[in-house]
């Protein structure tokens, strides 16, 4: 088969392009940034049972209504903010997902008084390096494992919501914490630099 010069991705991303700049560009790559690291968390959240791509599309909305996701900001946002936002279309308008958000700003500014910084807190999950998996199939992929059921059940105690297993371990894919790029995917190696095996 002659080349085509089109690395060879990951099949979830099929072919829309916003999708192939998030899974080229972003998805994968670890994250330390606190205000990107709750961007995640938040979107992941959000998106459940949702398509990623519904997410992708309002990311931009999002960072514009949830002040860039600086959560200290967030955390001072009131209640009368729920109402205005559950009207907002560009933003996924489920009263819960949006409270959640204003309750995960104030457990995250905890969990950084408490632990510095809530990367160290949520890296100190894969021994603070990223997993780097070499599943060939998405088939192999799991949806959660040992270390996201033990983040979910941590952040759940310190009142975070809408952070279940299979969300968590959304978040430590997008995040980098876990490289679950397939083997055949162009990202895996490049990714797989900063990776331990």
């Amino acid at each position: 088969m002659p080349d085509t010069g089109t690395p060879t991705r990951c099949g979830w991303c099929g072919v829309d392009a916003e999708y192939v700049r998030y899974h080229d560009q972003e998805w994968g790559v670890p994250v330390h940034d606190e205000q990107r690291l709750f961007e995640m968390l938040v979107l992941e959240g959000a998106q459940a049972g949702l398509s990623w791509l519904t997410i992708l599309r309002k990311r931009a909305r999002y960072r514009e209504v949830f002040h860039d996701f600086d959560p200290a900001r967030v955390a001072r946002m009131r209640r009368t903010s729920v109402d205005r936002l559950l009207r907002d279309p560009g933003i996924v308008r489920n009263r819960l997902k949006v409270e959640s958000a204003l309750d995960n700003a104030r457990a995250f500014l905890r969990v950084q008084q408490e632990c510095g910084s809530f990367a160290a807190f949520a890296w100190s999950f894969v021994g603070g390096r990223p997993r780097r998996n070499s599943f060939r199939s998405a088939a192999e992929v799991p949806a959660h494992t040992a270390e996201s059921d033990a983040l979910s059940k941590e952040l759940r105690r310190r009142g975070f919501r809408f952070v279940g297993s299979t969300i968590c371990y959304a978040f430590m894919q997008a995040t980098g914490m876990v490289n679950d790029h397939l083997t055949g995917c162009f990202r895996h190696g490049e990714l797989g630099v900063c990776a331990t095996e």
